[in-house]
This record gives structure tokens, sequence and C-alpha cells, in this order.
């Protein structure tokens, strides 16, 4: 092999599919021997994607877009023992060595070796997390390969499901750790703030852990439909009712047992703001709405920098947070990326066994080439209710 092709960034709003180099097994300049090379069979385009795409998450030029990546082995390093040519693997966005503390500890979404990332505890790909390249692509290196990748036991069978197991790369195992970390057990009720592909991946997921009422609360009214259409209850955020009148309206009460942040730092205000960027609207109403001694699960992404922040405090990551209000209910809160390892095989399962199938429904998801995967980014920015799944060799058609 020779050649490849993927997504590349030049600047705010400028994507381009161009060809660049063939991926080798190495990694500013060091050789992985337990690294494997994949052919891209599915990857997604994400909503931390759109960080990026909006020049709120900076990345060099030239660097090659997307953590949501599954794909086929077709090429091994010499210390690779479990992983074989041909087999069908999942992605787990989070670059973990397997080897350190963290990783030991199941905390694969903070890997603490130097060598995935010297700056800080984690790694991803195509965040510019120390280089490691993005899987939109045709072709993509992974590191640590017998510990990180997936391997789908029957190759047939998952590309049957390809649609809904593709998710298992990042964004279901995000939302589920949202709803999981929140406390969502049998007979709970649960607030999402956000019905993004995350928001409507932590409702599906609040849904198998049992949940008895679950509500998702957004501006967009076509993503709302989504859920409506699924059997999910809603919330139009730009009802100037205040939220937990309207928490009350579906369950009689004002409060729920556990709650979801699906948004993150591009969050918007409620009611008479909701046309404004608040960072801190997500986080505030969930402490509204959460009841004492209640759990939240924050799977939306906070950074410490950010380069068009709506006011100074936010541009160096702090929020305007009603601490008070939160500490005096005693709530919890869980934050950070997740750790896809911990959720992945699961969540096969559950699909493989058709505990999800409202998955593709609620998500709606639409195959596109690879080089439509500009456009599938602008719609995305613009509100579309699609999860845009890239097909870079046309094996999903097929």
């Amino acid at each position: 092999m020779s050649g490849n092709r993927g997504v590349v960034y030049h600047g705010t709003k400028d994507l381009r599919v161009e060809a660049f180099d063939y991926p080798k097994l190495e990694h500013n300049g060091r050789k992985l021997e337990h690294a494997v090379v994949l052919k891209v069979v599915s990857t997604n385009i994400c909503g931390s994607d759109q960080h990026i795409y909006r020049g709120r998450f900076l990345v060099p030029e030239g660097h090659v877009l997307g953590h949501e990546i599954t794909g086929e082995v077709v090429e091994t390093g010499g210390d690779v023992e479990l992983l074989e040519i041909g087999d069908l693997v999942s992605v787990p966005f989070n670059v973990a060595c397997g080897r350190c503390r963290n990783c030991k500890e199941a905390r694969s979404d903070v890997c603490e070796n130097d060598l995935v990332n010297p700056d800080a505890d984690l790694g991803a790909f195509g965040f510019d997390l120390k280089g490691w390249n993005g899987g939109q692509a045709e072709y993509v290196m992974v590191p640590y390969a017998d510990f990180m990748l997936m391997r789908f036991r029957d190759k047939a069978q998952a590309m049957e499901k390809i649609r809904d197991l593709t998710m298992i790369s990042d964004i279901l195992p995000t939302g589920f750790h949202g709803a999981y970390t929140a406390g969502v057990k049998p007979g709970s009720h649960v607030y999402i703030a956000g019905a993004g592909p995350v928001g409507r991946c932590a409702a599906a997921s609040a849904r198998l852990l049992g949940a008895a009422c679950i509500i998702v609360g957004d501006q967009n009214p076509d993503r709302l439909k989504l859920l409506s259409d699924s059997g999910f209850e809603t919330v139009d955020l730009r009802d100037p009712t205040p939220l937990p009148d309207q928490v009350e309206r579906i369950l009689g009460h004002r409060e729920v047992d556990a709650g979801v942040d699906a948004v993150g730092y591009e969050a918007h205000g409620l009611g008479g703001e909701a046309d404004s960027e608040r960072p801190h609207a997500a986080l505030n109403s969930l402490f509204d709405v959460v009841r004492a001694s209640g759990k939240i699960g924050v799977p939306g992404i906070y950074v410490g920098a950010d380069p068009a922040p709506s006011d100074a405090d936010a541009g160096q990551g702090r929020l305007h947070l009603d601490w008070g209000k939160m500490w005096t209910k005693s709530i919890q809160v869980m934050t950070g990326m997740a750790p896809v390892q911990n959720y992945n095989r699961m969540l096969t399962e559950a699909i493989l066994w058709d505990r999800m199938p409202y998955l593709s429904k609620v998500l709606n998801v639409e195959v596109i080439t690879l080089d439509a995967a500009p456009e599938g980014y602008a719609r995305f920015d613009q509100g579309s209710p699609s999860k845009f799944v890239i097909d870079p060799h046309g094996m999903m058609a097929a």
C-alpha cells in the first residue's frame, strides 16, 4: 500500500478530503511493534469533532480528523499476539497504553503514559493530543492494539449490524457512561440535557439500564421528535416555562433521580436566553432538577481553554456555576471522558441480542461517502438530526 485519503483540517469550517501517506507502524519517529494498520470500515462524525470544525478546539492545519472508528486489520506489528489480518475490530477513541496505573485500574480515559501524551493524562485520535491522527480516512494506525482493540467474534454477524456497532467506538459508551455514573437503575427518573447524538445515546442507555421515565431537553425540534417517536419524554428548552415546571408536567413532581449533561461548553441558555451561548447553562439546569442526594454524569466536553469563548472566564474554562445549590443538595457529579473499554463489550452484546432495537432509529443514522464528509460536517453544524457515518470503502453499502 502506498496511498491514503481522509478528512483534513485547514481552519475553521474548512475541511478537505485529501491524499496523504499510507500509515506506518510508528509515531513521532518511534517504531511501534504493538500497533496495527486498519482499513476503515466506518467512521462517524461526532459532536466533539464539531468543536474543531467551529474553531472551538484548536488543531494544526493538515491534521486528520475523526475518533469514532471501526476497521479491518490489514497489517500488524511484531509484538501483536491477539489479532490477525482480516479481523473486524472496534477502536475505543481513548488512546491508552494498558500498562500505566490508571489503565490497570480500568481508567483508560486518563492514561498517564508519557508516550501517549507527555502534556496531560489523556489520549485520543483526531484531536492533536500529541499527533495521533484521526480515522476519518481510508486507513489508520492504532497503537497498543492487543490492549485497545475489541475484536468482533463473528465478522459477518457484526457487518449485518454495523449501523449500530459503529457507535461502540465512542458515542454509545459515552452516553452509557453518562447514565451509568449518574446512578440510573430500574425505576429511575432521568433528565438528560441535550438531544444531540450523545444525548440520544444516553437516553437509549438509560432505557437499557431500566429507567422508568427518561426526559430529554433540547432546542432542536427535529432531534426532539426522534426521541418522542421512540417513546421518550421531551422538553423544549426554548419554552420560557422554567425547567422544573416542565419536568413537573411530565412527572407530577419537579425533580429527577439522575441527570446527564450531554451538551458541554457550547451550551445555550434556556427560555429567553436560548439564542445566547451560556457555557454554564446545562450544568446549572441539572442542579435545579436533580433531587437532593442524586447524581449527575457529565460526558459533555468542557475544556481548559476556548479559542472563541462567550466571555473571558469561559475562555479559561471557568464557569459561573451554582455550586452552592449543588453542594447544599449533596449532588454527586462525575466528569471526564468515557473509558470506552469498560462498556464496549457489554454494549456490543446488547446490540447483537436485540436489546437496543431502537438505536438506529433514535440516532437517525445516515451513511455517507468519504468525499461527502465536509458536507456532512456542515449539515451537522446547521442542526441536522442525523448521525453521519462515513463509509470510506463502500463496505457498509455492500
